[in-house]
């Protein structure tokens, strides 16, 4: 498949740079892929779709305030924006503290070697090349190193920072630190919401995925299939395994929350047909032509043109029907990406 196939333009004006007061007030685009029908409610009335025995899977995967901004000795500002909490080297000798992946800012300008001050005190000193950006090598913990981080914005939220950001772009159900970017789907819960869904008797089974800059990362070879997606960090308790199968045995839907959470039941279940208790890294890429084994239903948000994620929710319903509902969300005026509206798929 061509990665042309997967654009469309979308006016700035509809990309979300706010969050709304009310997180569940957000508009809701429902797909229903075997009646091929588009109905707009309110993200609140998702209680009128799950049922009874069904599952919501979520990603208790919580944002660190992962973009530093530091200084070089010339004065020229820097930007380390981290990739994730996993050190990918070992300590340098002189030094005890491990080593992260980064993306530098300037990257071309800041030489191999160099070391960068940042706003806390901490020093940086950036080494040689990762898998993915640069790794750098602090002299303090990265506990330290956090206290002194801001909010990952995603690069389509044209504004600066602000502190309610802090909780604005976490989900309420956030627990466990390590993503760089948020699972936005879930940030349309709250947790009045959830309370409902569970006193209707739904069942909730949450798995961990570090969502991270991969989110963002352009796809850019033009034949899709030769596209490797960035591995992200993700794990799947027994507690929520056995949730999930026992859903599927009893006839139950499994409601995956975020194209995160999709992935990480997508590749715990491998060819079993059963979501397996498993921690690892996932590189799994969905894209149309691919044969969902655990996921029934996808609530998800609005996706930047030629993403891995615009791939998956077209491989879940179809191309034809997603850019059908993408032209009459952009006709309406949804909201679209991180801050923006929702679609359910079922």
């Amino acid at each position: 498949m061509k990665l042309s196939e997967f654009y469309y333009d979308l006016s700035r004006e509809l990309i979300a740079q706010e969050p709304l007061e009310k997180r569940d007030a957000a508009r809701l685009m429902v797909l229903d892929r075997t009646e091929r029908t588009i109905t707009e409610k309110v993200f609140s009335d998702i209680t009128d779709y799950v049922k009874k025995g069904d599952c919501l899977v979520l990603n208790d995967t919580r944002v660190i305030p992962a973009r530093l901004y530091g200084r070089r000795k010339t004065g020229g500002k820097v930007e380390i924006f981290l990739l994730d909490l996993d050190p990918k080297m070992p300590a340098m000798p002189e030094k005890s503290f491990p080593a992260c992946r980064a993306l530098i800012r300037p990257s071309k300008r800041v030489r191999e070697g160099e070391e960068i001050e940042l706003e806390s005190g901490v020093r940086a000193t950036i080494l040689g090349p990762a898998d993915a950006g640069r790794f750098v090598q602090f002299d303090a913990s990265l506990e330290e190193v956090l206290r002194g981080g801001h909010v990952p914005l995603p690069p389509y939220v044209s504004r600066e920072e602000r502190p309610e950001d802090k909780d604005d772009y976490q989900t309420v159900f956030a627990r466990k630190d390590g993503a760089t970017a948020s699972p936005t789907a879930g940030l349309h819960f709250t947790g009045e919401l959830l309370e409902k869904l569970d006193e209707k008797g739904i069942k909730t089974a949450y798995i961990t995925l570090h969502t991270s800059y991969g989110t963002f990362a352009p796809v850019t070879a033009e034949n899709i299939e030769e596209h490797v997606i960035h591995a992200e960090h993700y794990e799947i308790s027994e507690e929520a395994a056995h949730v999930i199968n026992d859903t599927k045995a009893s006839g139950g839907k499994v409601f995956a929350v975020g194209t995160t959470s999709t992935r990480a039941i997508e590749t715990a279940a491998g060819k079993t047909g059963r979501v397996l208790p498993l921690a690892g890294e996932t590189d799994l890429f969905i894209y149309p032509g691919y044969e969902f084994k655990m996921t029934d239903a996808v609530i998800t948000n609005f996706h930047l043109p030629g993403s891995t994620l615009l791939m998956l929710v077209c491989a879940f319903a179809g191309r034809d029907l997603i850019f059908k509902a993408y032209r009459k969300a952009m006709r309406s005026g949804f909201r679209f990406f991180s801050y923006g509206d929702a679609m359910l798929i079922i």
